[in-house]
Order: structure tokens, then sequence, then C-alpha cells
């Protein structure tokens, strides 16, 4: 997969750092505007991340209108205005259309490739960039960017081998998934040239939880709960969907959501806790009548069997403990107080939580180079000309859903076709 050094060009206009989404777009948009173009991948094939993407689907986008887009990018969103009026969801869906990629939309607006298959979507990536006339150099880790008198001048390897180029997009991604290639050199490479980094953190990771509640209900996948972030005790955001408990805490894509603001909140000392409400269609009144009723049908049996109508099987003796309710009590015994100390603890499930998984296991790298350094309408740097950037090493993250990887695609688009008119300038 890729070309030996010696059949290559000897000195390649534009040298692209990262084969994975936005890299392959940045070098197949500037090669198909005439640049003489490099890919240099560190591993032994591009795309080894897209790969792995939405376990192995792949959710290319998201069918949702630009505002709302930007929107999940949270205070940043606003610099990508810019790339997604340049390229955004139509545009991405036509080129995969035009590749053979046929694409359905599912629940909550995400698009998958109908195959269900990333391996599908990165091989069409690398087949087209190919097209275009992009050459691919594997197995050579950047490990410089050289620049003198404020302009790109080569790119230094691993292996000491320089590479001269007259522009560079850097593209080689966040610090999470080590496996995949992507291990923060992206950020290395742009502090050494003078760039600032929003420092990195984990972000769509899951998290640790204190006490053994969670773990004993390990593997147990709920849906249709609220869960909320709670910092000092005041709610900050919440999210309804579907959640997991795991051995170590809770995880799942509405813990998935919330992780970026539960790390940041952790960073500084705060004291952070999940709720989860288990019957957030039912309000307090709403849900006192259902208990009524239950305990009132199953009035001689035990409270623990009546629990079997409200709970997974996993959860009720997590349940009986936090409320306080002995085995063998039976329903038509269940006091005014104790239903509603179960009333409470349905609709407020508390996870006081530690920390997150590391890094490496997150989904995406949050933090990376501070944006007021690019230009938005070019993702050209403004501190070294010739310089330009494009997918996870820039300072932005979405909630799941699709728009990180619109976010690559779309950055890489730009960055690609602003280099070729840079060059030719």
């Amino acid at each position: 997969m890729g070309h030996k050094k010696d059949g290559l060009v000897k000195s390649p206009k534009l040298i692209v750092i990262g084969g994975g989404p936005a890299g392959l777009m940045a070098a197949g948009a500037a090669a198909a505007h005439g640049v003489s173009t490099l890919l240099l991948e560190k591993m032994e094939q591009p795309g080894r991340k897209l790969r792995i993407t939405g376990k192995g689907r792949c959710n290319l986008t998201n069918q949702t209108d630009l505002r709302t887009f930007i929107a999940h990018f949270g205070k940043n969103g606003p610099f990508l205005y810019q790339a997604f009026s340049r390229f955004f969801i139509d545009d991405l869906l036509s080129l995969f259309h035009s590749l053979g990629i046929e694409t359905v939309t599912e629940r909550g607006g995400r698009i998958f490739p109908a195959s269900g298959a990333a391996n599908e979507v990165a091989d069409a990536l690398i087949e087209w960039a190919k097209t275009q006339g992009v050459q691919m150099q594997m197995r050579s880790p950047a490990r410089e960017i050289l620049v003198q008198n404020g302009m790109v001048q080569a790119v230094l390897l691993n292996d000491g081998t320089e590479l001269p180029a007259s522009a560079v997009i850097l593209a080689a991604g966040g610090a999470s998934y080590t496996g995949t290639g992507s291990s923060g050199d992206g950020f290395r490479m742009a502090e050494k040239v003078g760039h600032a980094i929003v420092p990195i953190r984990p972000a769509l990771v899951p998290l640790k939880s204190v006490g053994d509640a969670a773990p004993r209900m390990q593997g147990l996948s709920l849906k249709n709960v609220r869960a909320t972030v709670l910092v000092d005790g005041k709610k900050m955001s919440s999210e309804f969907g579907e959640m997991l408990f795991t051995h170590f805490g809770l995880s799942g894509p509405i813990i998935l959501t919330l992780s970026g603001q539960v790390v940041d909140a952790l960073r500084i000392g705060k004291n952070v806790v999940i709720s989860i409400d288990l019957k957030p269609a039912l309000d307090e009144q709403k849900l006192d009548a259902r208990l009524l009723r239950e305990l009132d049908a199953h009035g001689k049996q035990q409270f623990s069997s009546m629990l079997k109508a409200l709970l997974p099987q996993k959860m009720i003796p997590v349940c009986m403990e936090q409320v306080g309710v002995t085995e063998e009590k039976l329903c038509n015994q269940i006091t005014s107080k104790e239903r509603a100390i179960l009333r409470q603890w349905l609709k407020d499930f508390c996870f006081p939580i530690s920390g997150s998984l590391p890094l490496e296991a997150a989904i995406i790298t949050a933090g990376g180079i501070t944006l007021s350094e690019v230009d938005a309408h070019t993702m050209q740097s403004k501190l070294i000309q010739g310089l330009f950037f494009a997918g996870e090493v820039l300072d932005l993250n979405a909630d799941t859903g699709g728009y990180n990887l619109q976010e690559s695609f779309s950055t890489g688009w730009l960055a690609g076709i602003s280099t070729a008119d840079w060059l030719k300038k």
C-alpha cells in the first residue's frame, strides 16, 4: 500500500502529514487542483482510525441544519462557518455517491454508508486521492516541519530524511487510539514552529464512578433514560437516550456526549455527579400514581417482585439497597415514606464521578492548535507561510453523531484547495 521513496517526485510542491480523513481529503483536493502532492503516513496503510469509526460502520456526517451542526461544537463552533460554507453535507455525500458509496440516514440524522462498512469508505477515499494524482509514502513518520524566515521549507522524517516542500498541510490527528497512529505528533510539530496548543484531554470518553453500584450492573444497557451532569450540585447539561454500565462506571452514547464537560470540571477540582432519571416520561405525580397501582396489584407479594415491573433484573438488588427496603417486606407493608424514597431514587439515581478513562480510550481528543492562530477562511497558519491545518489537530471537537468526521472532511477539503490557490499565487 503506497510507493517506495525512490519512486517519488523528488520535490513535491505540497506535503500532507497524516493519512486520516482530513489528510486524504486535503491531499485529494489539492492534487485535483493541479498541485504535485505527497501524503506521508506513519502506519502501513492510510485511514486506520477511519476504519474503526462508528463501531466499524463509519458515521460520515449528520443530516441537520448548519446552525445546529455548528452548535454541537460548543464555543469554538463558529470557526467552522467558513469551512462548512465551502464544503458541507451535500458536497460530501455527492463525492461519496460518485465513488459508488450509497448512504442511509438513521435515527438522529446520522448518515452511514449503506453497506455499514467503514473499510469501504476508507478504501474509496484512498483510491479517489490516488486518482487525483496523490503519491503516498507509508511507514514515514514526520518528526518536524522545517521553517526558515517564517516560511515552510521541508519536512524532516524520523529517519533523518529531509523532504523539501513549498507548503505543508498538517493533518496528523489527535492523541486517542494511538494504535491507529494518532499519538499527538501533530501537536508537537505545531508547537515546535511556534503555535500555541490548548491542553489536550479526552472527549467522548467513558466515565469512572465511585462505589460498587455500576460494577454490580456491569453489561446492563438502558434505553430512553435521561442523564444529567451536576457540578458542585448545580445542574449543567443533560442528554436523553441510551447508556451502559461497565466494570468501572458509565458509558454509552449519552454518557460519551456529556463526558467532555465532566472531564473539564474534574480537571479544575470540581465535584461531579451524574444523575440518571430512569422514568423521564413520568413526572413525580404520574410516577407516584404508577407506584401506588403496582404496590396495590402486588399487595401480598414481596417488594422485590413488584420491582420487576419497573426495573431490569440486574438493577433490583442495587435499588433495594439504596432505597433501604428489605427483601422480605411485602408490597402492602410499604409506607408512604418508603414509596417517596423509591420515587425519588427512580428520578435521581446518582453516580459520583471520579474520573474518565485515559486519552488512549477516548473517541476523540479535545484541545489542540489554538484557533486564533489559524485563518478560518483558508486553514492557513497566521504565523508560518505555507503551513495549513486540517482535522482533529485543531482545537475543535463535537458530540457523537457524525459531526467530527464532517469537520475533518470539510477542513481537509478547504485546506487542500486553499493550499493550491496559495501555491499558484
